[in-house]
């Protein structure tokens, strides 16, 4: 092994290139038009938010004296930051390649026209003109730069424009409200297209007549704000009201990233960077528009089907669609539900059914990501108005779902749950349900992704829906602990975060080590979101040089890097992305022939196996077990949309080999679940 090869990929390098990878869904001439639309405005807000939250961490990383510094990073801030601006800035550049010589043509071919304002006819200036007046001009302020004036602000993640006068001259801020308005404005046509205007645009084309001034140019900014919550939470003081009043405070933190017009002139740029107090490493360079997010609503006049993905409506369980008593057939077999793939609508529907069940005395659950319309705690409130016990425990710091979180979990003690917060220093990530029952044995669910259903029909997660004795204990003694009344879960068959979940996983890896040792086959195979944690790396890494075949799909972060001689040779990584997120977490051991298969709401990531209660639930039965082997099988052999991650991190594609059949993994596995 070459000694000064590295080891490891700093995790935000790591982040850019799966985001990457979002992009060049974007640029993937097969996927429908406004899929690609919609991929470019995943990658801007995935881009907005790594902005927001690792930047930021980044930042506050660089201003630690330099002792400090090396105590306690694996990295240098200061490095790390340029990295990740030339890397930004060279995604950047293929973003707008795309969008300009790639989207917008395919648009006009359908006949969609997003036209600048010196494109329009009279009679459609005419309608624009009206528009501005009627609607826009009401809702627009203007923030004077001059000595004598109030520092202008500009909120987190709205549109303004920089206005120029001139050299020399005072320049102004306008907002573009985006926030109210729809960004993009229908205008009309004689029959020959559908032509649509940006709200930029509308704006640039009264702007004149609005300031008194004809000389006036916009130059349209942006900026991206700390989203962290400095709430010290791991000192006295009430956590809640903490979370609470930071929630505002969050819009109004520091700049982490200015995104501004790149005709901008240099002159201009100088001012506003020494007004605002903006660093270097602030400033990203960007094109005449800016929140990309806002195409997730770019219309389609045409309705036409073929410029969007083909429907794959939520599939039914073929049990517990049939089942009279969803209970019922919980309690004879273990169940698990595979989404979007499959109907969410069963999970609401349990919760209801021992809302109504004389038998059921109480329900626990815990809640980190709750959607706006929930019919999950609807159910809940159901269950209290039907006298039964609710414990629920709502995740107060999942980030920019404090807010929802908040609003549900008073919602619920106000109607007699017994609601608990967020602990110090750590997050429960875990989802659970627990319902528990007086003569008839009680039911769990555990699941790898969210209570929620709108994300349900987004992101690609497993359910397990049991009434195993152990397992109910198990998660029972998790409830126990976050009901504050056990210290250390006493738990047998689940593995739980942050006390046994690392422990036991090094000791597997160890395990299969031992079989390759003694000549038997071993092998490791894991689904995951994240990889980063560098202990259990280190591990895997041993395992490859103890001639374990280690297989990983992982969708976001891998810092592990394979295919490295003399150290990770027998290592190979995919990580697919297609019209679902992969959320879902899947351990795979081959324990020579004794199987051992978990789902899991933990990525092996440091935050997630030490700073979050986190749990590892076995899959023993057998069906279920097959459903899971199945998904891995397609996923692995995925050519269509699965990339390789390699030493050079350069996101190819893996493609068909000469006669091979395509194999296009979400695709195959709806269509598996449809014919089972």
């Amino acid at each position: 092994m070459d000694k000064t090869a590295p080891t490891y990929l700093a995790r935000d390098i790591s982040w850019l290139h799966f985001n990457y990878r979002v992009l060049q869904e974007a640029m993937d001439e097969s996927v429908p038009l406004y899929e690609r639309l919609k991929f470019l405005a995943i990658y801007s807000s995935n881009l907005e938010e790594f902005f927001r939250v690792r930047v930021s961490s980044l930042r506050s990383f660089k201003d630690l004296k330099k002792a400090d510094r090396k105590r306690l990073l694996s990295v240098k801030p200061k490095k790390i930051l340029k990295q990740i601006l030339e890397l930004v800035q060279w995604q950047q550049q293929q973003f707008g390649r795309v969008f300009r010589d790639e989207i917008l043509p395919a648009l006009q071919a359908n006949d969609i026209f997003l036209v600048k304002p010196d494109r329009l006819g009279a009679e459609q200036r005419e309608f624009v003109q009206k528009y501005f007046d009627d609607k826009v001009a009401p809702l627009l302020k203007r923030q004077g730069a001059n000595p004598d004036d109030p520092l202008p602000f500009l909120e987190n993640r709205q549109l303004y424009f920089i206005l120029g006068y001139g050299e020399d001259q005072p320049w102004e801020v306008l907002n573009v409200p985006s926030d109210t308005l729809p960004r993009f404005l229908t205008i009309p046509s004689n029959g020959d297209g559908n032509y649509l205007i940006y709200l930029d645009d509308v704006i640039r084309l009264g702007l004149s007549q609005f300031v008194g001034n004809p000389d006036v140019a916009a130059y349209s900014v942006k900026v991206s704000r700390d989203a962290e919550l400095y709430i010290d939470d791991e000192y006295s003081g009430d956590l809640l009201e903490k979370i609470k009043a930071s929630l505002d405070e969050r819009e109004g933190g520091l700049p982490t990233r200015f995104l501004y017009d790149q005709a901008m002139p240099k002159e201009l740029l100088k001012r506003i960077r020494k007004t605002l107090g903006l660093s270097k490493y602030d400033l990203i360079p960007g094109s005449r528009y800016h929140n990309f997010n806002d195409f997730f609503g770019f219309p389609d006049p045409t309705n036409n089907p073929a410029l969007h993905d083909e429907d794959w409506p939520p599939l039914t369980h073929p049990v517990l669609d049939a089942a009279d008593s969803l209970l019922t057939v919980i309690r004879e077999k273990d169940h698990m539900l595979h989404f979007p793939y499959q109907k969410y609508d069963y999970v609401p529907q349990v919760i209801a059914e021992a809302a109504q069940d004389p038998d059921v005395e109480k329900l626990r659950i815990t809640l980190y990501r709750v959607a706006s319309k929930s019919a999950v705690v609807e159910g809940l409130l159901k269950a209290l108005e039907n006298g039964k016990a609710v414990e629920v425990f709502v995740e107060a710091k999942a980030r920019f779902d404090e807010a929802s979180n908040l609003y549900w979990g008073e919602e619920l003690k106000k109607a007699g749950a017994e609601v608990r917060y967020s602990f110090p220093g750590i997050k429960v990530h875990t989802k659970l349900l627990l319902i528990e029952a007086k003569e008839k044995e009680d039911v769990a669910y555990l699941g790898t992704g969210n209570f929620n259903e709108k994300t349900a029909r987004l992101y690609a997660d497993h359910a397990l829906l049991t009434a195993d004795k152990q397992l109910t204990f198990d998660v029972r003694q998790v409830f126990e602990l976050l009901a504050g009344r056990l210290i250390i879960p006493a738990t047998k068959d689940l593995l739980v975060a942050p006390f046994t979940l690392r422990q036991k996983l090094i000791k597997k890896i160890e395990r299969e080590i031992k079989h390759a040792q003694a000549g038997k086959p071993a092998l490791i195979f894991l689904k995951l979101n994240s990889l980063e944690e560098r202990g259990i790396i280190e591990k895997l890494y041993e395992a490859s040089q103890a001639g374990v075949d280690i297989k990983l799909i992982v969708r976001g972060i891998c810092c592990l890097i394979p295919g490295v001689e003399g150290l990770s040779e027998r290592i190979e990584i995919i990580s697919i992305l297609d019209r679902f997120l992969e959320h879902a977490r899947i351990y795979h051991f081959h324990n020579n022939g004794k199987e051992e298969w978990y789902t899991a709401s933990a990525d092996w990531m440091d935050r997630n196996l030490f700073r979050r209660v986190e749990v590892a639930m076995p899959i023993t039965d057998e069906q279920v077990r097959n459903d899971l082997r199945k998904l891995l099988e397609i996923q692995w052999a995925d050519n269509s949309k699965a990339r390789i991650i390699n030493v050079e991190q350069d996101n190819a594609y893996r493609t068909p080999e000469n006669g091979s059949p395509i194999v296009r993994a979400q695709q195959d596995y709806y269509t598996y679940l449809k014919t089972k």
